[in-house]
């Protein structure tokens, strides 16, 4: 009964398989792969795994990528079966105006959030939870106590910003540089100027859901670039790579106990 869960990103396509279709489920194989390479999966690191009965995807990069994935996934003989975000699932509702238009990575790392804050409080969502996604580009959702998401803001990560900036000012093409509090080069200037953009966005929701629910929330972040920028957050918080997974799986479990 093992279960194959795959999130394809604007960059990456990420891979995991677990023993059940189930939260907490043990983690039998994982790995990730560029886009570029995603034809190369069922002759390559696929082969390796065993048959699963199950998968369920997220995926943001398009339906040409999407059928590119579901020609690899003949290797077994699995239903494809992909996330659309909804008005209600997995104990998460959907406050966005158009629910469906909510991208369903954001959706899916919601009841992944959920799910994990679950784990730790056995069972009850008792703070409002921030859930950040860091990346190509960079979510910053809000979820409330009761599972009902507020909403959230997006903002381009560090690529690009610094390729629109670039692309907009002559002669500034410099290697990365380093965070520091007062910058004195160019380098260094950007990649802070970056990274503050990012965690005072942040911060900023951080306070306007504390501000909305009373209590001080709990702050998840992932995503491929999250490690280099929670160094600089001045709030709590918590990586966790495995939040995506975390939502299918649970999305997955749900679907089977109706």
């Amino acid at each position: 009964m093992s279960f194959m869960a795959i999130d394809i990103g604007n960059t990456r396509l990420k891979w995991a398989q677990y023993a059940s279709p189930q939260p907490g489920a043990a983690l039998l194989a994982h790995g990730a792969v560029f886009l570029e390479t995603i034809d190369e999966l069922a002759d390559g690191e696929w082969t390796r795994l065993q048959p699963p009965s199950s998968m369920l995807g997220c995926n943001v990069a398009g339906d040409p990528v999407r059928r590119r994935v579901e020609e690899q996934l003949e290797l077994w003989d699995v239903e494809p079966r992909w996330v659309v975000p909804s008005a209600h699932d997995a104990g998460v509702s959907n406050g966005y105006d158009h629910p469906a238009r909510l991208g369903a990575d954001r959706w899916v790392a919601l009841i992944g959030a959920r799910a994990h804050m679950r784990e730790r409080t056995r069972g009850a969502l008792t703070r409002p939870v921030l859930v950040v996604m860091i990346g190509t580009a960079v979510t910053v959702d809000a979820l409330d106590p009761h599972g009902h998401f507020l909403g959230g803001i997006i903002l381009p990560g560090h690529g690009i910003m610094l390729r629109a900036l670039e692309s907009g000012t002559a002669g500034l093409h410099v290697p990365t540089g380093e965070v520091r509090a007062f910058p004195s080069n160019t380098s260094d200037g950007l990649t802070s100027g970056g990274t503050y953009a990012i965690t005072g966005a942040i911060e900023r929701m951080h306070r306007h859901l504390a501000t909305r629910c009373g209590t001080r929330p709990a702050t998840l972040i992932t995503g491929g670039a999250g490690w280099k920028v929670a160094p600089f957050l001045e709030i709590e918080h918590e990586l966790v790579e495995s939040l995506i997974f975390d939502g299918l799986l649970a999305l997955q479990s749900h679907r089977l106990a109706l």
